[in-house]
């Protein structure tokens, strides 16, 4: 039977390639992003294997609709691939100011929080499961200009261990990835001088959230994995 995976941010680069991943090995996709025309324009629309859902993740009732839905057409929910996420740099700490602090944490944070609260109590009455988060490699250190968001993405480390110690006797893997920068069109406009050749292509990201999701990393909780290229 084939699995069920659920991809949030699924409209971006990211999010594309870890679809493409999964569907490979033939796997029903339910995919949600902020609106219907954004995944539409990624997707071409539903087909039998593939559920494309607009939700607002800041929206836990729309986020638990989404997830009751995908559950009413395939059965279940096997894989939850949290992608979605947001970056900005932002003002020295002193000077943060309450919209970037949470916008910042809303973005990481929040979505990751509504989205295992629909998912997760599905895959315990299913019988186990894998979560994979995103979280970031600079989230091990703060950097200047970089406090709020270096702090957004450490929560989602600390939150995939607590989640991999909470749910691991129920058959749930929780184990989230740490790229660097990851080789997007934005990215490469952003930073024209640098050498993308050196960063992370989403299509190996997906590659290791997609290892993180198989029987192969079946013995993996709560890991923080580094996805950082050539960097």
């Amino acid at each position: 039977m084939a699995r069920t995976a659920l991809i949030t941010g699924a409209a971006g680069h990211l999010g594309r390639a870890v679809a493409a991943a999964f569907e490979a090995e033939g796997a029903n996709l339910v995919l949600l992003d902020r609106t219907r025309a954004q995944l539409d324009a990624a997707y071409g629309g539903d087909s039998p294997a593939r559920l494309l859902l607009a939700c607002d993740l800041l929206d836990g009732a729309q986020v638990q609709a989404a997830v009751d839905g995908a559950i009413e057409r395939y059965g279940g929910i096997d894989v939850l691939c949290n992608i979605a996420g947001g970056f900005r740099m932002g003002e020295a700490v002193h000077e943060t100011s309450d919209a970037t602090w949470d916008a910042l944490f809303d973005l990481n944070g929040r979505t990751l929080l509504h989205a295992v609260r629909a998912v997760v109590p599905a895959m315990q009455r299913r019988g186990g499961g894998k979560v994979i988060n995103v979280g970031a490699a600079s989230a091990h250190h703060g950097q200047a200009q970089m406090g709020a968001y270096t702090a957004s993405k450490a929560v989602v480390i600390r939150l995939t261990e607590a989640m991999a110690a909470e749910l691991r006797d129920r058959g749930i893997n929780v184990n989230c990835v740490l790229p660097s920068i990851i080789d997007t069109p934005d990215n490469r406009e952003a930073m024209p001088e640098a050498d993308p050749g050196r960063w992370v292509a989403p299509a190996d990201l997906a590659t290791v959230i997609r290892f993180l999701a198989s029987d192969g990393a079946r013995a993996v909780h709560g890991a923080a994995l580094p996805v950082t290229g050539l960097s």
